[in-house]
């Protein structure tokens, strides 16, 4: 793969923003241009997209399609599918879309792809099927009324956001729960109003030694048995692939993934438990179906019309180009509360690197800061940067069309906030007084959904998962690696005994104040 900044299509671009883009303007470019809506909106598989209030021209698209060839965009997408080990750091292959390939049972057909390849969709259909399985029989089971969670980062983020996003479809009488925060005060409010009898954890760990998780398992089991429960098997199941600690814990029910499992790609693995325990097995797999139709989607369109590609390629042309910092989201869904952090793990968990695969320091930005919260409560709180502060800010708007709610007006009132909000961010509105002077001329994306479905929520989800890896791919980055949370880790496990002795010895003087000034004795 050829760096991007070492395409032909890179000092075209750059050129490109100098005699154009630095100076577009959205109201200009439809007032030129009639069909503007038409040409830069497209359908993908359950996601409709709106891309024409970007800073975008024809020429643009095309320049960054051509810079998607020049780096090799297609083969390096085709080199996953095909199961190729490019996750380098790691010498692993990135395989995460074949946790949501269909059985053939289930109407899928297998990928054209090698021989370890259907021996790896034979396993995760086995293990798909055992799970979805003690679901039912979990969903069936009334004297289990609580399901706690624990887990951390991907083990928590992804089940927690879908359960939440499904929750007109979720069975009445399960209450799910979820605890990631080693903070005891989040277990211990989770607890509180539970019975041992009534209640099932879930204990979700890859390797079963995540020191937040077991922290909190171990106390969780504490809990239990304090409160009089008996029978830990019953009790307790562990998605994990160290079986072997998970039965010295007293757990016999397991669940395992693989290795080419990043956390923040797990959802559709195991760790997805909770929300088939929520939403049920059918359900689960018509998830498991949205997310299919958009790989296949990214797999198979041309990337002029694929939405994955003109994602992440519009990423990169905000990010080094015009220099923005940072993409708010914006659901206009409660439920879709969660979605933001979901996707912060998920987008600068990949692209928060700072090398590129020959692990040398890239001379150009990376990932964008990605933030936000649902529409309309941002809408009173931070766009009022959006739309008259001095960063511009692209938005990325989330709505459905179809309310779950029957509560008369409510729906309306929240599809013409969101329709006024993207309005207004291009519109803008002058003022000489300056005080009520908008700009305008500020980008936004809009995703729209029919409804919010398990398969509509599946395709947004590998939509942004797929777009991330556009993005990684054009930077040259290795998207499936994140040794960025692991220095941290390895220093609180020093801390942690040196607040007992109070051992300062070695450590730079803000941390040994800090120290002191934090210990009891």
């Amino acid at each position: 793969m050829l760096r991007c900044d070492r395409t032909p299509a890179w000092g075209a671009l750059q050129a490109h923003y100098a005699t154009a883009g630095k100076s577009f303007d959205l109201r200009e470019a439809f007032a030129a241009d009639p069909k503007r809506f038409a040409d830069f909106s497209q359908d993908a598989p359950h996601v409709f997209a709106d891309l024409s209030k970007n800073l975008i021209d024809a020429e643009t698209q095309t320049l960054l399609l051509e810079l998607a060839r020049q780096c090799g965009l297609e083969e390096h997408r085709d080199a996953m599918f095909a199961g190729e080990k490019i996750n380098r750091t790691e010498n692993r292959a990135v395989l995460h879309f074949l946790l949501r390939n269909p059985a053939p049972a289930h109407g899928g057909r297998a990928p054209a792809a090698p021989e370890k390849i259907a021996e790896e969709l034979a396993e995760v259909h086995q293990t798909l099927d055992a799970m979805l399985a003690y679901a039912e029989q979990l969903r069936q089971d009334e004297a289990i009324t609580d399901i706690v969670n624990i887990g951390i980062g991907g083990s928590d983020l992804g089940p927690q956001m879908a359960v939440l996003a499904l929750d007109e479809f979720r069975l009445s009488g399960k209450r799910l729960h979820f605890v990631s925060n080693v903070d005891g005060q989040e277990l211990a409010g989770v607890l509180a109003p539970l019975k041992p009898q009534n209640t099932l954890f879930l204990i979700a760990s890859k390797t079963f030694t995540t020191i937040e998780t077991m922290t909190n398992a171990a106390s969780a089991k504490h809990w239990f048995e304090a409160q009089g429960g008996t029978n830990i098997a019953r009790h307790f199941a562990a998605l994990t692939t160290n079986v072997a600690a998970a039965r010295d814990f007293g757990i016999n029910t397991t669940f395992g993934f693989w290795d080419w499992v990043g956390g923040r790609y797990s959802l559709w693995s195991a760790i997805g438990l909770p929300l088939a325990i929520a939403i049920g097995a059918q359900r689960f797999r018509d998830f498991l179906g949205g997310a299919h139709a958009m790989d296949e989607h990214f797999r198979n369109a041309p990337l002029a019309q694929n939405l994955p590609a003109r994602l992440g390629l519009l990423d990169v042309w905000y990010r080094n180009f015009h220099g923005f910092t940072s993409r708010s989201i914006a659901p206009y869904s409660s439920v879709l509360r969660r979605l933001p952090a979901y996707l912060q793990q998920l987008e600068m968990e990949s692209n928060g690197k700072r090398v590129g695969l020959d692990g040398q320091a890239l001379p150009f930005a990376t990932a964008p800061v990605l933030w936000g919260e649902p529409g309309t409560n941002g809408q009173h709180a931070y766009f009022q940067m959006l739309h008259q502060g001095t960063e511009v800010v692209p938005v990325e708007f989330v709505a459905v069309k179809r309310a779950a709610c029957s509560l008369p007006g409510h729906h309306n009132k929240l599809l013409a906030n969101v329709l006024a909000q993207a309005q207004a961010l291009m519109q803008g509105k002058s003022d000489d007084g300056g005080h009520q002077h908008f700009p305008g001329n500020r980008p936004s994306t809009f995703l729209l959904l029919e409804a919010l479905t398990p398969a509509s929520l599946g395709a947004l989800i590998a939509l942004q998962e797929h777009r991330v890896f556009v993005s990684g791919a054009i930077w040259g980055i290795n998207s499936f690696d994140q040794w960025g949370v692991e220095l941290g880790k390895v220093l609180a496990r020093g801390l942690e005994g040196r607040l007992d002795s109070g051992d300062t010895a070695g450590l730079d003087a803000s941390t040994a104040g800090l120290l002191q000034r934090l210990r009891f004795s």
